[in-house]
């Protein structure tokens, strides 16, 4: 698995997670298929089916995460870069509507709608390495874009 990038805040959460998915949920779980159990015939048991389903996913999650944490890298707040885009990198930038500003994050972390772009994505991919006052450009669905970066932080 490649390096998974998180910033302090969000490897807490991640880890925060998986508290709560094996001292908490995993109980949980285990006690609703005792008790679905308890009422018989497993055969068209809709509870024992559900609970069951509840591990399964429980489960995966919970291995995920921890692959996840085999390779975590935490980022820095970008400011140590030497004005570099990197991830952890905020980034204001303008396409001609106005400048907007962006946070380089690990795929995990990503919301773009609130602003925080994965360094997997097209717009993430093509800022790394860019600097104050470059134009790049990247492909959309509406096709080629253009834009200015104004400030990194």
């Amino acid at each position: 698995m490649p390096n998974q990038y998180f910033s302090k805040e969000g490897l807490e959460k991640l880890k925060n997670e998986l508290l709560e998915r094996t001292n908490v949920l995993r109980p949980e779980i285990a006690n609703r298929i005792k008790e679905a159990k308890e009422q018989g015939d497993l055969s068209e048991n809709a509870e024992f089916d559900a609970a069951k389903e509840a591990q399964s996913v429980n489960e995966g999650r919970i291995e995920e995460i921890r692959q996840i944490l085999e390779n975590v890298v935490i980022i820095s707040d970008g400011s140590k870069s030497g004005g570099v885009i990197i991830v952890g990198s905020t980034v204001t930038a303008d396409a001609g509507k106005g400048p907007q500003q962006f946070v380089i994050v690990g795929v995990t972390e990503s919301n773009p709608s609130a602003g925080f772009i994965s360094n997997e994505s097209p717009l993430g991919k093509v800022f790394l390495g860019h600097k104050k006052g470059d134009t790049v450009e990247v492909r959309t669905p509406k096709g080629v874009e253009q834009y200015k970066i104004l400030e990194v932080k």
